[in-house]
């Protein structure tokens, strides 16, 4: 077995150095290279247990998120492990269904395992629980979601604004019968989706009918729920924003049951996924959230705590959205 000692002689470089980048230290790019190919030609395997007991750290990260079949956050999950692996760490990667006490189970989970630092996307559990993981100096990166009175750092995107566009174009092509479908009531996301919906309403000065805002479980069954419930209604929306993506694939599925025309009938805004907007007809409009950004801000942050820096702590990153309109929407004549 190879040891830390042969990759140095491979290389040409010191020990220190070897180590450093190991470690997820900074060195130069040259050497970056010189090291990683040296490390797959030679084998070499770090031997993290007995680096563990010297050193205290497990070279783990602990990722929790509300689903594995949520392909929002799998994604985002995929961009984090690729840059803590570059940076030598291993994850261990839990679901909690949105139940709060299968969150709580997996958190004080994670907390057993000693991971080095923990990546979560809460659905509101245990504050106080959450708040003692700083005094662990086990440092936590929120994400996706706010939690009010924990002063952690935290990268979400700008759901309010991301809303707020969206029905905004719909408000310009002269809707005004606008209807939602929104996640669970008391999420962080929902809330600020709901918020922005609100909002725009009021600043174009358009009454705002509470029959026209239903709330899902951010599931491809509410969405479909949602969607025929607010077409059987008297006097139903002529557009609508679906507020995630598999709500969005409810709303779609829904849509052809139902033998809806769009955007005739109805225009409609779906949420996250471009490749999905290409492959439905028409052509889908979408709120684009930058997975890739979120991913790596999440990483590089949770590695600049690992390394002692807490400069601007707790940092919030609010990170914009795009709105991507389509054929699925169309201008009303009055």
């Amino acid at each position: 077995m190879s040891t830390i000692k042969d990759v140095a002689k491979y290389t040409g470089l010191s020990i220190a150095t070897i180590s450093k980048y190991i470690n997820g230290g900074n060195v130069l790019e040259q050497n970056r290279e010189l090291i990683k190919n040296a490390i797959e030609k030679l084998e070499y395997k770090r031997n993290d247990m007995a680096r563990g007991l010297k050193t205290n750290k497990t070279m783990t990260i602990g990722i929790l998120i509300p689903s594995l079949e949520n392909i929002f956050f799998t994604t985002i999950v995929s961009i984090i492990e690729d840059i803590l692996q570059d940076s030598g760490y291993g994850t261990i990667i839990c679901d909690f269904k949105e139940n709060v006490d299968l969150e709580q189970k997996k958190l004080e989970f994670l907390v057993s395992k000693n991971v080095d630092g923990i990546i979560m996307v809460s659905y509101g559990g245990d504050l106080e629980y959450i708040k003692s993981l700083s005094g662990k100096e086990i440092p936590v990166i929120l994400l996706d979601r706010m939690i009010k009175g924990v002063d952690l750092d935290v990268v979400v995107a700008d759901n309010l604004n991301a809303s707020y566009q969206a029905v905004e174009e719909l408000i310009i092509k002269k809707h005004k019968r606008i209807g939602i479908i929104c996640g669970p009531k008391n999420t962080y996301t929902a809330d600020e989706r709901r918020k922005g919906y609100i909002r725009v309403h009021q600043d174009y000065n358009l009454d705002i009918d509470e029959k026209l805002m239903f709330n899902g479980r951010y599931t491809v069954e509410s969405g479909y729920n949602g969607l025929e419930a607010l077409k059987k209604m008297e006097n139903p929306p002529t557009a609508l924003l679906v507020t995630n993506y598999e709500m969005t694939i409810g709303a779609i599925m829904a849509i052809n049951d139902l033998n809806i025309v769009v955007p005739s009938e109805l225009s409609i805004i779906g949420f996250d996924n471009i490749q999905m907007a290409k492959v439905v007809r028409p052509p889908l409009s979408i709120v684009e959230q930058p997975m890739k950004e979120i991913g790596e801000t999440a990483a590089k942050l949770l590695l600049k705590r690992l390394k002692g820096d807490y400069a601007s702590f707790p940092a919030v990153h609010r990170l914009k959205t795009k709105v991507h309109i389509k054929e699925s929407v169309q201008k009303l004549v009055n």
